[in-house]
């Protein structure tokens, strides 16, 4: 799944459309367009690949790309990444885009991939889950980098999941029994998670039937608290640990007891060093 392309030819094109939208004045000033040449991309450090499949079908025309890794590639310093071969026109109209655009999203796929790799080893079954909290307007590729790093979406929107906040129950006056009940007779297929920001909360959640309970900004003592009294009245119910949840502190959640940890911090990764070289053919 990581491998296909996501976007299609139209927005590859608005891409861009975005840095050259009235010609290339450089290269067609210096009158070098029709010249032939060639280009490869190489990972300046170790890094997971995320979006190779797209920066290759931005070569649309004039010049013919081809990848040599694919999304969720874990590479070192010096792979080459994608080739390609055209005109000089088409190169410099292209390859800048497709390189930050890999940049960018392989970042977040070696963020995603770090956090992953320190939970696993914590405990293989357990689970990073990485919020919609991505810039509008990327969800799709942001969804694509995230699994190409080994990591899971917490969920894909509002149409996903019955995930109750505080700021729903503002608007209600019942306890928490009714809440659930509702909810499962609306989407009897879906499971109920609600999230709690202290135990007392958690306890009465986990009584009321929700099956996950969303632990927010508990410590992992907190959260080592919270599993013991589960496992002696619900054990079934599963323990999503979030907000602030990173590298430094994913095992020790993970050894508290959380099943899932539910994280936004791969979002804001910094890019991936993508070298461009670029000569005549």
């Amino acid at each position: 799944m990581t491998g296909s392309c996501t976007l299609d030819d139209a927005e590859l094109r608005r891409l861009l459309a975005e840095d050259c939208l009235y010609g290339d004045l450089t290269t067609t000033s210096l009158g070098i367009g029709s010249f032939a040449g060639r280009l490869s991309f190489r990972a300046r450090d170790d890094m997971v690949v995320a979006g190779i499949e797209e920066a290759e079908r931005m070569f649309l025309a004039g010049a013919t790309a081809r990848q040599q890794t694919a999304s969720g590639d874990k590479t070192v310093a010096g792979t080459t990444l994608l080739t390609a071969e055209g005109s000089a026109a088409a190169l410099h109209r292209t390859y800048k885009v497709a390189q930050t655009f890999t940049e960018i999203w392989s970042g977040i796929a070696t963020a995603a991939r770090s956090i992953a790799e320190r939970a696993s080893a914590a405990d293989p079954a357990a689970k990073v889950a990485c919020t919609r909290k991505n810039v509008p307007g990327t969800k799709a590729m942001a969804v694509k980098a995230i699994r190409a790093g080994g990591a899971i979406m917490h969920r894909l929107g509002l149409s996903e999941t019955s995930l109750v906040f505080a700021e729903h129950r503002a608007f209600l006056d019942e306890d928490w029994v009714v809440t659930a009940q509702r909810l499962r007779d609306e989407a009897p297929e879906k499971k109920l998670v609600v999230e709690v920001t202290d135990m007392n909360q958690a306890m009465q959640a986990a009584a009321a039937g929700f099956d996950v309970i969303q632990a927010e900004r508990f410590s992992p003592d907190m959260i080592a608290k919270l599993s013991a009294k589960l496992a002696r009245v619900r054990p079934r119910t599963l323990i999503a640990a979030t907000a602030g949840i990173n590298p430094d502190n994913v095992a020790s959640y993970i050894a508290a007891g959380a099943d899932i940890v539910v994280t936004s911090w791969p979002h804001t990764a910094r890019p991936c060093d993508v070298k461009v070289d670029l000569a005549r053919a």
